[in-house]
């Protein structure tokens, strides 16, 4: 049975206010509009008044802190409004007693909010405990604590959460609790779609492919996200093992002796491996029903489900995931007997499709409107599938196939994965052959990391966004930002770095215009209308605990109707609804959650040492 102490965490979840805590009574994304259904039906404009963004007066009224708190060594900063008085408090509850006094930084305008702000920096204050901020002429912050081990709560949610969008399983109250539920989708009966047929599989050939995520507020399962996301769990463990070893999230397999976020993995791996094709090597760009369901519970989502279309993005995710997992499951070889050695091949013959099939983007037959992740730029998916092969195998030929020095490194997302290269070449720099240019390794990521921080050291919210930033996904391009951060940490020990990452977790979880902790069940001021099927569709008040939702965005913000959401362009990071029809700001999705388990996870492993 695996364990961990989790006093710590029960103890600094016990002190707020929360909807949950984990147990409650890039740009990204396809869109995944509802069908309609009565179960969406309530008045958006009395939503919007109830659960929207607060007026601008309101929001400019609240000090904005990360809602859950800090460990004792971190940075702690939070973003005053503007007409504050120059010096601030920090506050202990337990006797209302002054603590620590600063100085506010100068107030200065932040394009994405429309807002000016000042900053206050109480990284000195170390003293465990509960607090509040306060400053003359704005409201007392909400209560955060200072403690140990500060995340391993939202840690351990933000990876159960792919437990409760598991396909083909029931949930089981033992494990779900409140949002136990039958099981959906078996998909041991899918139908090879007329755009995938091969003479060895024609159109109608059924198929089993059962297992995966559903991969947001939707029921479909997909290749080209599931890439991102289930490697960068994988990294998470491969970068920090020990945090994982002991940690149990009481999901089924939890009794074994695997980390429970490799048995996580696990469960979309599976799925993966069926989701190629045995006879050359392709893989479908992914598994769904032609249409959207509506928002219904999985167990009702009964219509046909079907693998649709092989693609040259879909194939290089999945030889880089399943190049990585190989190295992974290696290590557990007494459990996973074989298995290792099945990945690899699996990866290695996706390759050689890829090589023949170099130039085959996913084009969404007409009978199909399901999310396309449509991407037709292959670069980033060819070199990073041969840095994983080259890093597991230590066959020079990949090394060589990747062409790093051509490579360039932006913020990770489904459809630019050439970070991901950087990154793991990184963390095996010591392993590489001969054939690496390490110095060259290192400096991406460095040069990489040195940009973010210049970014953030210029923000008057002190965060590494700008207006380009508040695209579909924002919350998940914050932390990838953060996660990229986090590595040139690893390559360096300069702690800008991680206070730059910090900065972007606190974003997230209430230093931000909105003054929403965007994760569910986490903070003072969660999400509480997602839209997520199951969270819709259960009956039950509060959202499936540990998602984080994709936040601002002024893009296709039509799925309410514009005149529903709080700002407008101007303000692009105060344009969020907390609305079930807000898809394209309230959604959630597999790829945004991983980066919120790699870095809460990171930051609690580091500041634990």
């Amino acid at each position: 049975m695996k364990t961990i102490n989790l006093k710590a965490a029960v103890a600094f979840c016990s002190a707020f206010v929360l909807s949950a805590c984990g147990s409650s009574g890039g740009s990204s994304s396809p869109t995944s509009p509802s069908s309609p259904s009565s179960s969406s039906s309530s008045s958006v404009s009395s939503a919007t008044s109830e659960s929207s963004s607060s007026s601008n007066a309101a929001d400019a009224a609240q000090i904005k802190l990360n809602q859950l708190g800090f460990a004792p060594a971190a940075t702690k900063v939070a973003a005053v409004p503007n007409g504050a008085e120059g010096s601030y408090q920090v506050v202990n509850t337990a006797d209302n007693t002054v603590v620590f006094t600063g100085d506010l930084s100068e107030a200065k305008h932040w394009a994405p909010a429309n807002q000016s702000v000042s900053l206050a920096n109480f990284s000195e204050l170390s003293e465990p405990g509960t607090y509040r901020l306060q400053a003359e002429g704005v409201a007392d912050s909400g209560p955060f604590v200072i403690g140990d081990a500060p995340y391993a709560a939202l840690n351990a949610a933000a990876i159960k959460a792919y437990y409760y969008n598991r396909a083909s399983t029931e949930l089981l109250p033992e494990h779900a609790g409140d949002w136990a539920r039958a099981a959906g989708h078996p998909d041991t009966h899918v139908l090879v779609h007329e755009s995938a047929a091969s003479d060895a599989r024609p159109a109608g050939t059924a198929i089993s492919a059962p297992k995966g995520w559903y991969d947001a507020g939707d029921f479909g399962k997909y290749i080209v996200n599931s890439g991102i996301s289930t490697y960068t769990l994988l990294a998470a463990l491969e970068h920090y093992g020990d945090y994982y070893a002991g940690q149990n999230l009481n999901i089924p397999e939890s009794t074994n002796a695997i980390p429970d976020l490799l048995d996580e993995a696990m469960w979309n791996l599976e799925w993966m491996l069926d989701m190629q094709d045995p006879h050359d090597g392709g893989v479908y760009h992914k598994l769904t029903t032609k249409n959207f369901a509506g928002a219904v519970m999985p167990a009702e989502g009964t219509a046909q489900r079907y693998v649709v279309q092989k693609g040259t993005a879909a194939t290089l995710n999945f030889a880089a995931v399943m190049a990585t997992a190989s190295r992974v499951v290696a290590e557990h070889e007494d459990v996973y007997s074989g298995l290792a050695d099945e990945m690899l091949a699996a990866a290695e013959s996706a390759w050689q499709w890829a090589q023949a099939n170099s130039n085959v983007p996913y084009n969404q037959p007409s009978d199909v409107s399901t999310g396309a992740y449509g991407d037709g730029s292959f670069n980033d998916e060819f070199a990073w599938a041969a840095a994983e092969l080259y890093i597991t195998t230590g066959n020079d030929e990949y090394y060589t196939a990747l062409n790093l020095p051509a490579q360039g490194i932006s913020n990770p997302g489904w459809s630019n994965t050439s970070a991901l290269t950087w990154m793991s070449l990184a963390h095996h720099r010591d392993n590489l052959t001969q054939a690496a240019d390490v110095s060259l390794i290192e400096s991406g990521i460095k040069n990489f990391a040195d940009t973010l921080v210049e970014e953030t050291e210029a923000s008057a919210y002190g965060v590494a966004l700008s207006n380009g930033d508040m695209y579909w996904g924002s919350n998940g391009g914050a932390l990838n930002k953060a996660m990229m951060l986090l590595q040139g940490y690893r390559l360096t020990g300069s702690e800008h770095y991680i206070n730059a990452a910090q900065a972007l977790l606190d974003y997230t979880l209430g230093r931000n215009p909105t003054d929403y902790s965007y994760v569910t069940g986490f903070g003072a001021k969660p999400p509480m209308h997602i839209h997520h099927r199951q969270s819709e569709a259960d009956g039950i008040v509060d959202p499936v605990p540990g998602f984080l939702v994709g936040g601002p965005t002024t893009n296709a913000q039509d799925d309410c109707g514009a005149e529903n959401y709080p700002v407008g362009d101007e303000a692009k990071a105060r344009a969020y609804l907390d609305h079930w029809c807000s898809y394209s700001t309230n959604e959630v999705t597999i790829n945004w959650n991983a980066p919120l388990v790699y870095v809460s996870g990171a930051l609690d492993a580091y500041y634990g040492e």
